[in-house]
């Protein structure tokens, strides 16, 4: 699949979802995923980090930030910031083309996104349920979406239990000489 994808939570409290999303960010490619404003944890004393309740140890495989604020996030030239939240404007899922150089951020599990963090977004989409999501199941929702779209799967067949339906294989150009086509070129302006 071309391109890259990052993911993370803007205000994340517990450390079990922090852990479950990146954990499914890495088995789905994700280039890196982080927190914004990662909350204490009472029980702890210590911040919401990568590490918490991520068996895959996804940290030491891919990278994991944390930023002070929406202000903060590093959002590398040409990619899109892409919020995921509940708003009457936010695109359907369904209906969204993501962008190849995505970020993806989700509000916290008590919270919708930030205010500075929806005006800093490119685009909001929504998941279409009758109601909220834990934070790491629409995150993993999210990410099933971009690969189901953008990784030149098999089309679904028409029926059910009919086989899926393969893409045609990419064509690629013929080869070419840039020194034969300017020779042409000069051939046929004289």
């Amino acid at each position: 699949m071309r391109g890259y994808f990052g993911i993370g939570i803007d205000g994340v409290s517990k450390e079990g979802n922090m852990g479950n999303l990146i954990r499914t960010a890495h088995a789905f490619g994700a280039s890196f995923a982080f927190a914004v404003n990662p909350k204490v944890v009472a029980h702890t004393g210590a911040q919401v980090t990568a590490d918490f309740a991520d068996t895959s140890k996804t940290h030491t495989q891919i990278p994991f930030y944390t930023y002070d604020s929406p202000e903060a996030v590093e959002v590398p030239h040409g990619c899109k910031l892409v919020g995921i939240e509940i708003t009457d404007d936010a695109i359907d899922l369904p209906s969204f083309r993501h962008p190849t150089q995505a970020i993806y951020v989700l509000g916290s599990e008590r919270k919708s996104l930030s205010d500075e963090m929806v005006a800093r977004c490119d685009h909001i989409i929504k998941i279409p349920t009758k109601f909220s999501l834990n934070v790491a199941t629409a995150g993993a929702i999210v990410m099933y979406d971009r690969l189901r779209v953008l990784g030149r799967y098999a089309e679904r067949p028409v029926m059910a239990g009919q086989e899926p339906i393969e893409r045609p294989a990419h064509v690629h150009g013929g080869m070419f000489s840039r020194l034969a086509r300017r020779a042409k070129r000069e051939a046929d302006e004289s």
